[in-house]
């Protein structure tokens, strides 16, 4: 059975745009009266990701400026080619859209948004462009914790080569990435993401959907072979001298972040501890934004 199209994640117009690797599916929401400079955000990685779960995050900051929402490589409404996708790879993808961004509004500087994953992404982007971000948001960033903090040679990753092999050659990967995103097991890690079983539905609904589209495991599967983790995470976050906010969360599988000493000393770095789940936007939207739209303004 063929599976069925792909509805929008938000409810704003689509626009694909060509990036080196494919092309890269936005949501934009203009704002001719906007306060704030425009703002990208960018969702995580995981075997069903998607900007769903950006969702409320762009609903919220729609009324008072100019947002965006991209699906990166592999994801979403994007393309799904059978490439090696790498952080290299994801982050040309943002540095081009944010490219667009300030092109299309004629701002020389935008705001940029990441969850997760992403903030890796959304990172080496403000480092390789560093003026063009103003400030630097990241909710319940990788990178941070006490046991697995990677300090790599710059530029690599923490694949893990021979199961990046296996999962990519052998009929295996396919297998696999079906078990993964099985609709119970989809629910099952969204309620650790949250950590709890209440669990927002329409977001889960999304995430069935998108597992279900051609090409969907190519990207995911690199993820699972650790082939899209930065092993240089620590020293890239070091570089960072823009305004950075990091939300923390207080339950789930994702509190960790034992390995951010050094960090809260620096006078450009702000952590927050918002109650909630990794998705803490989800659960208590009035109560995570009080903390973070001061530091936009």
């Amino acid at each position: 059975m063929s599976p069925h199209a792909l509805q929008p994640a938000i409810d704003a117009p689509v626009r694909l745009i060509d990036v080196a690797a494919c092309r890269v599916a936005v949501y934009q929401s203009p704002c001719a009266a906007a306060e704030l400079p425009p703002l990208l955000l960018l969702h995580s990685v995981n075997a069903a990701a998607s900007a769903a779960e950006v969702r409320p995050l762009f609903d919220h900051a729609r009324s008072g400026r100019t947002v965006w929402a991209m699906d990166l490589p592999g994801f979403g409404l994007s393309d799904r080619p059978d490439i090696a996708y790498s952080p290299q790879i994801m982050t040309d993808a943002v540095s081009a859209v944010l490219a667009e961004l300030r092109a299309s509004t004629g701002s020389a500087q935008a705001d940029l948004l990441a969850v997760s994953l992403g903030c890796e992404f959304a990172a080496r982007a403000a480092q390789a462009t560093p003026r063009s971000i103003r400030r630097l948001a990241m909710v319940s960033p990788t990178g941070f914790s006490a046991k697995r903090r990677p300090h790599g040679p710059p530029g690599t990753t923490r694949v893990i080569p021979w199961l990046d092999r296996w999962l990519r050659s052998s009929a295996w990967g396919d297998r696999i990435f079906r078990q993964l995103t099985r609709p119970g097991v989809i629910r099952y890690f969204l309620r650790r993401t949250f950590g709890s079983r209440a669990i927002d539905e329409s977001l889960w609904h999304y995430a069935v959907s998108t597992t279900r589209q051609p090409g969907a495991r190519h990207a995911p599967l690199r993820f699972v072979s650790g082939a899209l983790f930065s092993a240089d995470v620590s020293e890239l976050y070091q570089t960072l001298d823009m305004p950075v906010w990091v939300s923390m969360p207080t339950r789930g599988d994702f509190t960790d972040y034992d390995g951010r000493t050094g960090f809260d000393a620096r006078s450009n770095w702000r952590f927050h501890r918002v109650e909630g789940g990794a998705l803490p936007y989800f659960e208590n939207s009035e109560a995570f934004h009080e903390r973070l739209d001061p530091f936009w303004r």
